[in-house]
């Protein structure tokens, strides 16, 4: 998640405070009911103007082409946003079809969530599934393409996949003996799946809209679950009606080599740069200035505003050299003072606070530049937003909510806040593989007794994920930058994959510039 805010453009009449009024929990809506019958049932007496919890529109049967009765619920769900739940029914052909769709605007960024599942209570789990949304079951190699939203669990959406390939297995024993084999390891696979006996199990859900969303737990680790944000292509921001294809073709021909050609970086100086808006795809301008870090390194600060749709948007990218290794930074939290401090998490960079079982993998946020209280006071507001309702912060109208559930969250948070106010001592450690996150220290140049940092070797995955195995960093003798290969008792390995040569200086040594994500400065 990047440290931006999508900012819709706002009616003075008041008409974003009436839509957040028209998407109330189901709690909510309930609180508003008068029950006036003797023995307490919830009934409505005819003509009186009690406000109704379900909308009930007449509409046309697509089955028979006679009327029917389409039944609308506008709510909010725990941990996610506002939805509609659309229920129609028509008691001439008795068809029915029920579907949920999500309310909200479309994201400014995709997400994708990946739960590996490693006990049957994870087929519990809530999912908001769109119609952009793309769910994997990854061990069988099974995907549900975009279509018609759901609300459901885990165990619901393999359900529904079992059910389908069942439908039709006679027919095909008989008529295509070779596919129903096939099918039939499938069936088998998941049926394991939903039994407990094929465990772990890794599910993955990806919407470009970013209005999906798989139900998380205050107990997760980040191996077991992830949530991770992307920018969209132009091909899926013209799927989403986010821009047509002409219109796509255009930004993608912004060369950013080009509009940089011959520009010297000079610190302090404000920079402007053509791109398109993540919100509309219109063409916008990205503003950035080139700042120093006391014995730290560059940092380049970008901010982004449309003209067109408002929104805005602004992040934290390290600038320099790539480091050889990792580094972890452990900072002892104490008093107030140290709220103060400055720190900068970069966008690859894991934070923990044990203390308060906080864990934000990489990917999850973009790069900030801030204070210690002001980073986790983000984190929580973040948090709570999407675990309650924006106006229920003690969760009292999360009635979905399961209420063990309830009590862990608020416990979280109540920890949370202690930490906020410096009323507890704790240790927050930044992990980042490309060593590019930072504390102030109080104590420069001299050693500060409350950080402690290590450097460690970054593992081959790490080294995979950011593009360092088939980075060129060694210059042949035609004077062009190729991968360097390992090399054992001076002889080469042939057959064997290229690596960095760990026996030659690092990156950073070598005087190699970082290239930063998405191809920016």
């Amino acid at each position: 998640m990047s440290d931006s805010q999508n900012k819709p453009l706002k009616s003075e009449d008041g008409g974003n405070s009436r839509a957040q009024d028209a998407f109330q929990s189901v709690g909510e809506q309930i609180d508003q009911l008068t029950l006036e019958n003797e023995d307490g049932s919830a009934e409505y007496e005819k003509g009186n103007d009690e406000p109704k919890v379900v909308d009930e529109i007449e509409s046309l049967c697509m089955n028979c082409g006679r009327d029917g009765i389409t039944r609308l619920l506008l709510t909010r769900i725990p941990y996610f946003r506002e939805i509609i739940l659309m229920s129609f029914y028509c008691e001439h052909c008795h068809f029915k079809n029920t579907e949920v769709t999500a309310a909200g605007e479309i994201q400014e960024r995709g997400i994708k969530f990946t739960l590996k599942m490693d006990h049957l209570d994870d087929m519990e789990r809530q999912v908001v599934k769109s119609d952009t949304a793309i769910i994997r079951i990854e061990d069988i190699d099974i995907e549900i393409p975009p279509g018609r939203g759901r609300l459901t669990n885990i165990e619901g959406i393999l359900g529904d996949i079992l059910k389908d390939l069942e439908s039709g297995q006679e027919k095909r024993k008989l008529d295509q003996p070779t596919i129903f084999e096939k099918v039939d390891k499938v069936v088998q696979a998941l049926n394991k799946i939903l039994r407990g006996e094929s465990y772990p199990c890794t599910v993955s859900l990806d919407d470009p809209a970013g209005n999906s969303w798989i139900e998380p737990s205050t107990k997760d680790s980040p191996k077991k679950y992830a949530r991770t944000e992307y920018a969209r292509t132009p091909t899926q921001n013209s799927t989403l009606g986010l821009a047509d294809e002409s219109v796509a073709h255009e930004l993608d021909v912004i060369n950013p080599d080009e509009v940089m050609a011959g520009m010297d970086i000079v610190e302090g100086q404000m920079y402007s740069f053509p791109c398109p808006c993540p919100g509309c795809m219109k063409p916008a301008s990205i503003n950035m200035q080139q700042v120093n870090i006391p014995y730290f390194k560059q940092v380049i600060i970008s901010a982004l505003v449309c003209e067109a749709c408002g929104y805005r948007t602004n992040d934290v990218k390290t600038g320099g050299d790539i480091h050889d290794k990792g580094r972890r930074i452990w900072l002892e939290v104490n008093n107030p003072i140290d709220l103060q401090r400055d720190i900068l998490k970069s966008e690859s960079c894991m934070l923990k606070v044990p203390a308060c079982g906080l864990e934000v993998v990489p990917g999850t946020m973009g790069g900030r530049f801030t204070t210690v209280e002001g980073l986790l006071t983000q984190i929580r507001d973040d948090l709570r937003g999407s675990i309650f309702d924006t106006d229920d912060a003690d969760g009292s109208h999360s009635d979905s909510m399961p209420g063990e559930k309830k009590i862990e969250w608020n416990e979280f948070f109540a920890q949370l806040d202690r930490a906020i106010k410096a009323e507890i001592q704790y240790t927050v450690l930044l992990e980042d593989p490309l060593a590019d996150s930072y504390v102030q220290s109080l104590c420069a140049p001299d050693p500060d007794p409350q950080i402690k940092s290590e450097e460690y070797e970054r593992t081959a995955d790490e080294e995979e994920e950011y593009g360092l195995t088939d980075m060129k960093t060694h210059m042949n003798a035609d004077g062009e930058y190729v991968r360097e290969s390992k090399e054992v008792e001076g002889a080469a390995m042939d057959g064997d994959p290229m690596v960095l040569d760990e026996k030659k200086p690092g990156l950073a040594a070598q005087g190699i510039p970082q290239a930063l994500p998405g191809g920016k400065i």
